[in-house]
């Protein structure tokens, strides 16, 4: 992968006060993709290289369905070849987009978590963000939207770079960056980040509370964390610990209630915690579609009681607290 690819949100990240750790990030970040042997990262660069070069006269990254147009409709055969490419990278999991008409309907209607966090955090105007696990920047860009300063997004999945990639080709904003990196690979030292974001990561740490004590270094003192991860519904300092695998995942250790969770983030740290929302995830939110056919959350329940997983606990509950370093 070229390496010249991040250069401008590189430079980006030094002009906001973090040129200490960018060169340690892009030695990470060039050992990462030098190291990948993934099978299909052939087809998925063959998939950059076709896409159309298209003049992007208009960009929203602050709607619901973030996207991009030209100053005139695509005739048809631009648009078929914008679409394959796109589709060559495919599960496409978090979204929506839309790029000079074409609609990406991906797995997550991941504005609706967007909605339910973004009246409880603080404004990110001219904020430095950091999200972990962002899978293919769908909430970078929404971050980058509510105009933060830099917003770095980190995630070792080389196929949600390569969306990230193709995304950004037309979105064209140099303030966000996602990185195939894990929080492992950001250097230990690195500190200073308003607000942090990790969603949909913490039930798949062995130790959920070293992940906690490593997003509180990398804040600064007074910053922000937005937490959003599966919860078990009650009061009380419950915690879930699968046996096995839980709807259908193999790597999900910890599922504690919200008040259990509150309780570690106290232990690690934080301090002003607040639940913000609780919400059962719903088969409108995660499903399959032209976009990721694979199976999706209705294949992971229970058919005869969707209020269980198929292994018999309880449905997907994701909750979202916010809390002060």
């Amino acid at each position: 992968m070229d390496l010249s690819l991040f250069a401008p949100f590189f430079r980006c990240l030094r002009d906001s006060g973090f040129d200490a750790w960018t060169s340690e990030l892009e030695r990470e970040t060039a050992a990462r993709l030098h190291s990948d042997a993934h099978g299909n990262l052939p087809r998925w660069w063959a998939a950059l290289a076709a896409l159309p070069r298209l003049r992007s006269c208009s960009v929203w990254l602050d709607a619901a369905c973030v996207g991009a147009k030209g100053d005139a409709d695509l005739d048809l055969a631009l648009g078929d070849a914008l679409r394959s490419a796109l589709m060559e990278l495919h599960p496409w999991r978090k979204g929506p987009y839309c790029l000079h008409g074409v609609d990406l309907n991906c797995e997550w209607r991941s504005d609706w978590k967007w909605k339910r966090l973004s009246g409880h955090i603080q404004p990110l105007g001219d904020r430095a963000v950091l999200d972990v696990g962002c899978g293919n920047g769908y909430h970078c860009w929404r971050m980058a939207g509510e105009s933060a300063r830099v917003v770095l997004g980190v995630d070792p999945t080389i196929l949600y770079v390569m969306q990230f990639l193709a995304l950004a080709g037309y979105l064209h904003d140099d303030h966000v960056g996602v990185l195939p990196l894990a929080l492992e690979d950001v250097p230990a030292d690195m500190t200073g980040f308003d607000t942090l974001f990790s969603m949909g990561v913490l039930y798949h740490r062995r130790s959920p509370m070293d992940h906690l004590r490593d997003l509180h270094r990398l804040l600064r003192r007074g910053g922000e964390l937005v937490l959003e991860t599966l919860v078990v519904d009650g009061a009380g300092d419950r915690v879930l610990v699968p046996s096995g695998r839980y709807a259908k995942m193999r790597n999900v250790w910890f599922i504690p209630s919200p008040s259990a969770l509150a309780t570690w983030l106290g232990r690690c740290g934080f301090s002003a915690v607040r639940v913000v929302d609780v919400t059962t995830t719903s088969l409108e939110e995660q499903r399959s579609t032209d976009w990721m056919r694979f199976q999706s959350l209705v294949d992971f329940l229970d058919p005869r009681d969707y209020s269980r997983t198929v292994e018999g606990y309880p449905a997907p509950c994701r909750a979202i607290l916010v809390a002060r370093a």
